[in-house]
């Protein structure tokens, strides 16, 4: 049991690791070596945990969304925050961890582009990454409309219209590269406050 625990300890931290080498030298630049050399490891025992670069690429996202993934949960079985309260938290905590991984997220929209070159579609590989995010803006926006908190209307709708709110935090945060979220986290608020029910 001991070497399994060990096994994992060390995979996650050359995740841990990977991450920073994926940032400093983009995706297409990071090497196996480079990463070898950042965990201070063989390419050998590296690959005892990783087959290649993309496997090693697509485990740190993960590592960082599943980390985001629990925040946003917790925040969704809240019972504490209404509708609207938990909708803010849940937008600011996206926006939030966009924000300090903003390095990342441009690796990952670099990656993004290469495999579209190379015929291979993102928007499914994105799509299958944010089903949980849309499932907990779903399951808010459901509660809300329960409760008469949020008007009565399509709630894929909402969903894909609060979603392309967070893509656009993605592109001005990483694109073009705008430090402040103060705005955007204004206008997630001011389109949630247009969902709410008039009293």
């Amino acid at each position: 049991m001991a070497i399994i625990v060990e096994h994992d300890k060390r995979k996650h931290e050359i995740l841990q690791k990977s991450i920073d080498v994926f940032i400093e030298e983009g995706y297409e630049d990071a090497t196996f070596q480079k990463i070898a050399d950042r965990c201070g490891i063989t390419r050998t025992t590296l690959y005892i945990y990783f087959n290649n670069k993309h496997e090693i690429f697509l485990g740190s996202i993960k590592e960082l969304l599943t980390t985001l993934e629990q925040n946003l949960y917790n925040i969704v079985n809240d019972v504490s925050l209404n509708a609207k309260q938990a909708l803010n938290t849940l937008f600011d905590k996206m926006i939030d961890e966009i924000s300090s991984n903003q390095k990342l997220f441009c690796v990952l929209l670099n990656y993004l582009m290469q495999i579209k070159k190379s015929g291979v579609d993102p928007n499914e590989r994105v799509r299958r990454r944010v089903i949980r995010l849309r499932h907990y803006m779903s399951t808010i926006i459901i509660r809300g409309m329960k409760s008469n908190e949020l008007k009565q209307t399509s709630v894929k709708t909402i969903n894909d219209l609060l979603f392309s709110l967070v893509q656009a935090s993605i592109f001005k945060l990483t694109v073009l590269n705008i430090k402040d979220v103060t705005d955007m986290k204004s206008e997630i608020e001011l389109v949630i406050d247009g969902l709410l029910q008039k009293n």
